[in-house]
């Protein structure tokens, strides 16, 4: 960090020069007195320059090294003064990447002084962001000097794509009969009941076993057998040349909070969950479990954008790595019939697919996605129609780093839950 002192009025010193040589030429008691008077103010203003440039310094930290779209980012900058010369006005100029962040501000700090504040603010966007550099600009009361410190300080900032509770969606089983390991208490089924057993909170309606129900007067639901579990490979659709709307309201940025949330239901249930998206950079993960896959694929989608290949193309394209009797999740937004003509390979091949259709006309498109389903409907493919209010709601913004929970005592006062001060400050590097 090299400081940069800058003479700001020249006129105060041109002055000087024009008032000395007055002086010389036709002496007089108040020419002297306006040089010694414009002398010592420029020596002054230039000793507290340089004692600014010297001894101010700027600290900028942060809590969190990634967060979630929803979460509140908090930093904390202090301005520290050692030296003689208060800083009587101080700009912090920040030039983080952030879309809606603005932590720049004016201040003044006292001679040997200390000055602390936190700026919070909401990630309203995916991606990934640069905190930084930052710029700390002051100078002499007189405004004679100016003092510019750069603090090239930087930290990537990871913004996650949201995870949302989502309603009653349900993947298409991989898997055959007789195939792979059944697995106990799963939540795929299959048509056969093995027994019944009494209602419980969150059981769909679906399950419920009405002949016992009416016989003993109360809701029973059935108990189901296993099915054994396959891979979900979760496509999806980022050509650009189908996409409707912009920013947060877009069929991409829907698309990707699905992605987001399917692959987080799925590696819940212990499956194993791989993506391809292919845009501007083609992200391909092959199916995996566990916590680990989970933040890759949140990685991934978190920096994903809108690319030129069709669905049509991708699908041939993994159409010899998605594995038989794999569970095949497509979002999309394409009205087009062409792509559904390119899951007929697939579905010769043993994979189960499960279409999710983002509803043009709810994104403020024309198209209608009535061929698509009745193409789908002929292929005995199963497809849900998703809507943008349906995960446009508050929930999709859920991120908890950063707020504060309240909890009221039986004396009517609250109190903080969560503490954030127990997650240690990160000082940008």
């Amino acid at each position: 960090m090299k400081p940069r002192l800058r003479l700001r009025a020249w006129l105060v010193p041109g002055l000087i020069v024009v008032v000395g040589i007055t002086q010389y030429l036709a002496p007089y008691r108040g020419w002297r007195i306006l040089m010694v008077g414009l002398g010592g103010a420029f020596l002054v203003s230039l000793f507290w320059a340089i004692s600014l440039s010297r001894k101010l310094d700027l600290t900028r930290q942060m809590r969190f090294g990634w967060a979630q779209v929803g979460d509140r980012l908090v930093e904390r900058f202090t301005i520290q003064n050692d030296g003689w010369a208060p800083a009587v006005w101080a700009e912090v100029l920040d030039a983080s990447t952030m879309p809606d962040y603005q932590v720049s501000r004016g201040t003044g700090i006292s001679s040997y002084d200390i000055i602390r504040w936190h700026t919070e603010a909401v990630c309203m966007q995916r991606g990934l962001f640069t905190l930084g550099p930052t710029k700390l600009a002051t100078g002499d009361p007189f405004g004679i000097f100016s003092v510019e410190l750069d603090f090239p300080a930087c930290l990537p900032l990871l913004v996650l794509p949201p995870i949302v509770p989502l309603p009653a969606i349900e993947v298409a089983p991989g898997g055959r009969s007789g195939e792979a390991r059944p697995r106990a208490n799963h939540l795929d089924r299959t048509v056969s009941a093995a027994a019944v057993r009494e209602y419980a909170f969150g059981d769909s309606r679906r399950w419920i076993h009405w002949r016992t129900t009416a016989r003993r007067g109360e809701l029973f639901v059935r108990l189901f057998e296993s099915t054994p579990s396959g891979d979900w490979w979760i496509l999806l659709d980022m050509d650009s040349h189908v996409q409707l709307g912009s920013g947060d309201g877009a069929t991409d940025e829907h698309g990707v909070i699905l992605a987001a949330s399917l692959a987080d239901r799925g590696i819940r249930l212990q499956r194993a969950v791989g993506i391809v998206a292919e845009g501007e950079q083609l992200v391909w993960m092959e199916p995996s479990v566990g916590e680990g896959q989970r933040w890759e694929i949140l990685r991934s989608l978190a920096l994903v954008s809108r690319g030129e290949r069709p669905l049509h193309d991708v699908l041939t394209r993994v159409s010899s790595s998605v594995g038989h009797h794999a569970s095949l999740i497509v979002i999309t937004p394409n009205t087009e019939t062409l792509w559904v003509e390119a899951l007929v390979p697939l579905l010769r091949q043993g994979a189960v697919p499960t279409i999710m259709l983002l509803d043009p006309v709810s994104f403020g498109g024309t198209g209608s996605m009535d061929a698509v389903k009745a193409a789908l409907i002929n292929l005995n493919v199963a497809f849900y129609e998703i809507t943008r209010d349906l995960l446009d709601l508050p929930e999709t913004r859920p991120g908890r780093q950063g707020h504060w929970e309240w909890r009221v005592l039986g004396t009517g006062k609250a109190v903080p839950v969560q503490v954030d001060d127990k997650v240690a400050w990160r000082a940008l590097e």
